[in-house]
Protein backbone atom coordinates (compact mmCIF):
# COMPACT_ATOMS: atom_id res chain seq x y z
CA UNK A 1 0.00 0.00 0.00
CA UNK A 2 1.50 3.35 -1.06
CA UNK A 3 1.89 5.49 2.08
CA UNK A 4 2.93 8.53 -0.01
CA UNK A 5 -0.72 8.96 -0.96
CA UNK A 6 -1.69 9.60 2.65
CA UNK A 7 -1.49 13.29 3.51
CA UNK A 8 -3.55 15.75 5.51
CA UNK A 9 -5.68 16.64 2.50
CA UNK A 10 -6.65 13.03 1.92
CA UNK A 11 -7.45 12.36 5.58
CA UNK A 12 -9.54 15.54 5.77
CA UNK A 13 -11.41 14.58 2.59
CA UNK A 14 -12.15 11.11 3.98
CA UNK A 15 -13.53 12.63 7.16
CA UNK A 16 -15.72 15.06 5.21
CA UNK A 17 -17.06 12.18 3.12
CA UNK A 18 -17.75 9.62 5.85
CA UNK A 19 -17.61 11.38 9.25
CA UNK A 20 -18.39 15.04 8.54
CA UNK A 21 -19.01 15.85 12.22
CA UNK A 22 -15.29 15.24 12.85
CA UNK A 23 -13.91 16.96 9.75
CA UNK A 24 -13.42 20.35 11.39
CA UNK A 25 -11.18 19.11 14.18
CA UNK A 26 -7.47 19.84 14.19
CA UNK A 27 -5.38 17.30 12.30
CA UNK A 28 -1.66 16.57 12.47
CA UNK A 29 0.57 13.58 11.67
CA UNK A 30 2.17 11.61 14.49
CA UNK A 31 5.59 9.98 14.11
CA UNK A 32 5.76 6.20 14.47
CA UNK A 33 3.56 3.29 13.53
CA UNK A 34 4.39 0.21 11.55
CA UNK A 35 1.32 -1.09 9.74
CA UNK A 36 -0.65 2.13 10.15
CA UNK A 37 0.07 5.83 9.82
CA UNK A 38 -1.29 7.80 12.78
CA UNK A 39 -2.92 11.23 12.77
CA UNK A 40 -3.99 13.20 15.84
CA UNK A 41 -7.58 14.39 15.42
CA UNK A 42 -8.56 17.11 17.86
CA UNK A 43 -7.63 16.49 21.49
CA UNK A 44 -9.22 13.09 22.07
CA UNK A 45 -9.17 11.16 18.79
CA UNK A 46 -6.75 9.57 16.33
CA UNK A 47 -7.12 8.49 12.71
CA UNK A 48 -5.29 5.30 11.75
CA UNK A 49 -4.54 4.90 8.05
CA UNK A 50 -3.22 1.55 6.80
CA UNK A 51 0.07 1.52 4.94
CA UNK A 52 0.79 -2.21 4.61
CA UNK A 53 -1.20 -4.90 2.84
CA UNK A 54 -2.10 -6.64 6.08
CA UNK A 55 -3.10 -3.50 7.97
CA UNK A 56 -6.80 -3.34 6.95
CA UNK A 57 -7.44 -6.82 8.35
CA UNK A 58 -5.70 -5.86 11.59
CA UNK A 59 -7.87 -2.75 11.89
CA UNK A 60 -11.04 -4.77 11.37
CA UNK A 61 -9.91 -7.21 14.06
CA UNK A 62 -9.35 -4.35 16.49
CA UNK A 63 -12.74 -2.90 15.65
CA UNK A 64 -14.38 -6.28 16.33
CA UNK A 65 -12.68 -7.16 19.61
CA UNK A 66 -11.13 -4.16 21.33
CA UNK A 67 -14.45 -2.52 22.31
CA UNK A 68 -15.33 -5.83 24.00
CA UNK A 69 -12.08 -6.02 25.97
CA UNK A 70 -11.37 -2.35 26.71
CA UNK A 71 -13.94 -1.86 29.52
CA UNK A 72 -12.17 -4.51 31.60
CA UNK A 73 -8.65 -3.12 31.14
CA UNK A 74 -7.08 -0.82 33.74
CA UNK A 75 -5.03 1.24 31.26
CA UNK A 76 -6.22 3.43 28.37
CA UNK A 77 -6.22 1.73 24.97
CA UNK A 78 -7.01 3.11 21.49
CA UNK A 79 -10.56 1.79 21.29
CA UNK A 80 -11.94 2.13 17.73
CA UNK A 81 -14.95 4.45 17.61
CA UNK A 82 -15.65 4.86 13.90
CA UNK A 83 -14.80 2.86 10.79
CA UNK A 84 -13.91 4.40 7.47
CA UNK A 85 -14.87 2.13 4.62
CA UNK A 86 -13.02 1.70 1.30
CA UNK A 87 -14.04 4.28 -1.26
CA UNK A 88 -12.95 5.99 -4.44
CA UNK A 89 -10.79 8.27 -2.29
CA UNK A 90 -8.95 5.47 -0.49
CA UNK A 91 -9.14 1.74 -1.28
CA UNK A 92 -8.90 0.28 2.25
CA UNK A 93 -10.61 0.42 5.61
CA UNK A 94 -9.40 3.02 8.14
CA UNK A 95 -10.47 3.91 11.66
CA UNK A 96 -11.05 6.71 14.13
CA UNK A 97 -10.01 5.67 17.64
CA UNK A 98 -9.50 7.12 21.09
CA UNK A 99 -6.26 9.03 21.50
CA UNK A 100 -4.05 7.60 24.28
CA UNK A 101 -1.87 10.35 25.79
CA UNK A 102 1.72 9.74 26.75
CA UNK A 103 5.13 9.31 25.13
CA UNK A 104 6.15 6.02 23.45
CA UNK A 105 8.48 4.00 25.67
CA UNK A 106 11.11 3.63 22.95
CA UNK A 107 11.65 7.41 23.26
CA UNK A 108 10.87 8.04 26.93
CA UNK A 109 11.66 4.88 28.89
CA UNK A 110 9.98 3.68 32.05
CA UNK A 111 11.91 4.83 35.14
CA UNK A 112 9.55 3.99 38.03
CA UNK A 113 10.27 0.26 38.03
CA UNK A 114 8.08 -0.92 40.91
CA UNK A 115 5.11 1.23 39.94
CA UNK A 116 5.37 0.13 36.32
CA UNK A 117 5.77 -3.54 37.29
CA UNK A 118 2.56 -3.40 39.33
CA UNK A 119 0.75 -1.52 36.56
CA UNK A 120 1.86 -3.94 33.86
CA UNK A 121 0.95 -6.95 36.00
CA UNK A 122 -2.50 -5.53 36.67
CA UNK A 123 -3.06 -4.87 32.98
CA UNK A 124 -2.03 -8.36 31.94
CA UNK A 125 -4.01 -10.06 34.71
CA UNK A 126 -7.08 -8.24 33.44
CA UNK A 127 -6.36 -9.09 29.79
CA UNK A 128 -5.28 -12.71 30.26
CA UNK A 129 -8.77 -14.12 30.62
CA UNK A 130 -10.00 -17.23 28.85
CA UNK A 131 -10.70 -16.38 25.23
CA UNK A 132 -13.84 -17.53 23.40
CA UNK A 133 -13.76 -20.14 20.65
CA UNK A 134 -14.04 -17.43 18.02
CA UNK A 135 -11.01 -15.47 19.22
CA UNK A 136 -8.44 -14.82 16.49
CA UNK A 137 -5.43 -17.12 16.19
CA UNK A 138 -1.97 -15.85 15.32
CA UNK A 139 0.78 -18.02 13.79
CA UNK A 140 3.57 -16.00 15.42
CA UNK A 141 2.13 -15.14 18.86
CA UNK A 142 0.97 -17.31 21.74
CA UNK A 143 2.39 -20.45 20.12
CA UNK A 144 5.34 -22.76 20.92
CA UNK A 145 8.83 -21.32 20.48
CA UNK A 146 10.42 -24.30 18.74
CA UNK A 147 9.27 -23.36 15.20
CA UNK A 148 11.23 -20.11 15.51
CA UNK A 149 14.53 -21.86 16.25
CA UNK A 150 15.96 -21.45 12.73
CA UNK A 151 15.04 -17.76 12.58
CA UNK A 152 16.50 -17.17 16.03
CA UNK A 153 19.75 -18.91 15.09
CA UNK A 154 20.09 -16.80 11.94
CA UNK A 155 19.60 -13.62 13.93
CA UNK A 156 22.01 -14.73 16.64
CA UNK A 157 24.66 -15.28 13.98
CA UNK A 158 23.89 -12.10 12.02
CA UNK A 159 23.85 -9.93 15.15
CA UNK A 160 26.68 -11.70 17.00
CA UNK A 161 28.67 -8.50 17.53
CA UNK A 162 25.62 -6.77 19.05
CA UNK A 163 24.25 -9.58 21.21
CA UNK A 164 25.60 -10.18 24.74
CA UNK A 165 27.17 -13.55 25.47
CA UNK A 166 24.73 -15.96 27.06
CA UNK A 167 21.65 -15.02 25.04
CA UNK A 168 21.74 -18.29 23.12
CA UNK A 169 21.71 -20.25 26.38
CA UNK A 170 18.60 -18.40 27.55
CA UNK A 171 16.92 -19.06 24.21
CA UNK A 172 17.73 -22.78 24.24
CA UNK A 173 16.49 -23.11 27.81
CA UNK A 174 13.21 -21.45 26.84
CA UNK A 175 12.69 -23.74 23.86
CA UNK A 176 13.21 -26.77 26.10
CA UNK A 177 10.74 -25.59 28.75
CA UNK A 178 7.42 -27.46 29.12
CA UNK A 179 4.73 -25.99 26.91
CA UNK A 180 1.50 -24.23 27.85
CA UNK A 181 -1.24 -26.68 28.82
CA UNK A 182 -3.90 -24.25 29.98
CA UNK A 183 -6.77 -22.84 27.92
CA UNK A 184 -5.94 -20.08 25.42
CA UNK A 185 -6.08 -16.63 27.01
CA UNK A 186 -6.43 -13.24 25.39
CA UNK A 187 -3.06 -11.75 24.39
CA UNK A 188 -1.98 -8.33 23.22
CA UNK A 189 0.72 -10.12 21.23
CA UNK A 190 3.02 -7.17 20.52
CA UNK A 191 4.12 -5.58 23.80
CA UNK A 192 7.34 -3.78 22.93
CA UNK A 193 8.43 -0.23 23.79
CA UNK A 194 6.90 1.47 20.74
CA UNK A 195 3.49 0.01 21.61
CA UNK A 196 3.10 1.47 25.09
CA UNK A 197 3.13 5.06 26.31
CA UNK A 198 4.73 6.50 29.42
CA UNK A 199 3.82 9.37 31.72
CA UNK A 200 5.48 10.30 35.03
CA UNK A 201 7.95 7.44 34.65
CA UNK A 202 5.40 4.64 34.46
CA UNK A 203 3.11 2.95 31.97
CA UNK A 204 0.18 5.16 30.97
CA UNK A 205 -1.43 3.28 28.08
CA UNK A 206 -1.14 0.36 25.67
CA UNK A 207 -1.31 0.81 21.90
CA UNK A 208 -1.67 -1.21 18.70
CA UNK A 209 -3.74 -4.33 19.26
CA UNK A 210 -3.29 -5.53 15.67
CA UNK A 211 -1.66 -8.77 16.85
CA UNK A 212 -4.48 -9.46 19.34
CA UNK A 213 -5.01 -13.21 19.64
CA UNK A 214 -5.45 -16.11 22.04
CA UNK A 215 -2.78 -18.51 23.26
CA UNK A 216 0.12 -18.95 25.69
CA UNK A 217 0.48 -15.93 28.02
CA UNK A 218 4.29 -16.26 27.92
CA UNK A 219 4.27 -14.13 24.77
CA UNK A 220 2.95 -11.13 26.69
CA UNK A 221 4.88 -11.87 29.86
CA UNK A 222 8.08 -11.18 27.94
CA UNK A 223 7.16 -7.53 28.52
CA UNK A 224 8.77 -7.89 31.97
CA UNK A 225 12.11 -7.46 30.16
CA UNK A 226 10.98 -5.56 27.07
CA UNK A 227 9.32 -2.70 28.95
CA UNK A 228 10.49 -2.56 32.56
CA UNK A 229 13.82 -1.28 33.95
CA UNK A 230 16.47 -3.74 35.02
CA UNK A 231 15.65 -5.51 38.25
CA UNK A 232 11.88 -5.10 37.93
CA UNK A 233 10.96 -8.52 36.54
CA UNK A 234 10.74 -10.25 39.92
CA UNK A 235 8.36 -7.58 41.21
CA UNK A 236 6.27 -7.97 38.06
CA UNK A 237 5.93 -11.75 38.34
CA UNK A 238 5.14 -11.48 42.04
CA UNK A 239 2.33 -9.04 41.24
CA UNK A 240 1.09 -11.05 38.26
CA UNK A 241 1.00 -14.11 40.57
CA UNK A 242 -0.02 -16.65 37.95
CA UNK A 243 3.12 -17.73 36.08
CA UNK A 244 4.88 -20.99 36.92
CA UNK A 245 8.59 -21.59 36.34
CA UNK A 246 8.08 -23.07 32.88
CA UNK A 247 5.99 -20.09 31.76
CA UNK A 248 8.67 -17.69 32.97
CA UNK A 249 11.31 -19.64 31.04
CA UNK A 250 9.20 -19.41 27.89
CA UNK A 251 8.62 -15.71 28.54
CA UNK A 252 12.41 -15.20 28.62
CA UNK A 253 12.60 -16.90 25.24
CA UNK A 254 9.96 -14.57 23.81
CA UNK A 255 11.91 -11.63 25.21
CA UNK A 256 15.05 -12.88 23.46
CA UNK A 257 13.14 -13.36 20.20
CA UNK A 258 11.59 -9.91 20.34
CA UNK A 259 14.83 -8.31 21.53
CA UNK A 260 16.73 -9.75 18.57
CA UNK A 261 14.03 -8.43 16.25
CA UNK A 262 14.32 -4.94 17.70
CA UNK A 263 18.12 -5.00 17.35
CA UNK A 264 17.78 -6.07 13.71
CA UNK A 265 15.34 -3.25 12.97
CA UNK A 266 17.72 -0.80 14.63
CA UNK A 267 20.56 -2.13 12.50
CA UNK A 268 18.43 -1.62 9.38
CA UNK A 269 18.02 2.04 10.35
CA UNK A 270 21.78 2.42 10.79
CA UNK A 271 22.25 1.06 7.28
CA UNK A 272 19.53 3.25 5.75
CA UNK A 273 17.40 0.26 4.86
CA UNK A 274 13.58 0.26 4.56
CA UNK A 275 11.75 -0.49 7.79
CA UNK A 276 14.58 0.63 10.05
CA UNK A 277 13.76 2.41 13.32
CA UNK A 278 16.33 4.55 15.14
CA UNK A 279 15.04 3.89 18.65
CA UNK A 280 14.42 0.16 18.32
CA UNK A 281 18.03 -1.03 18.37
CA UNK A 282 18.81 0.42 21.82
CA UNK A 283 15.49 -0.95 23.12
CA UNK A 284 16.39 -4.41 21.83
CA UNK A 285 19.87 -4.41 23.33
CA UNK A 286 18.48 -3.25 26.68
CA UNK A 287 15.96 -6.11 26.56
CA UNK A 288 18.66 -8.73 26.03
CA UNK A 289 20.83 -7.27 28.79
CA UNK A 290 17.91 -7.30 31.23
CA UNK A 291 17.07 -10.91 30.40
CA UNK A 292 20.65 -11.97 31.05
CA UNK A 293 20.87 -10.01 34.29
CA UNK A 294 17.75 -11.76 35.54
CA UNK A 295 18.76 -15.38 34.85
Amino acid sequence: MDSTRIDAGLVRSLLHAQHPDLAGLGLRPVEGGWDNQLWRLGDELAVRMPRTERAPDLLRKEHRWLPVLAPGLPLPVPTPLRTGEPSALFPAVWTVAKWVPGEPADRVPVTEGHRAADTLAGFLRALHQGAPAGAPANPTRGVPLAPFANDAEKQLQALASRVPAGVRDVWEDAVSAPGWTGPPVWLHGDLHPANVVVADGTLAGVLDFGELCAGDPATDLSAAWLLLPAGSASRFFEAYADADAATIRRARGWAVLRGLGLVAIGQAWERGLPGGKRTWGPAGRATLERVLADT
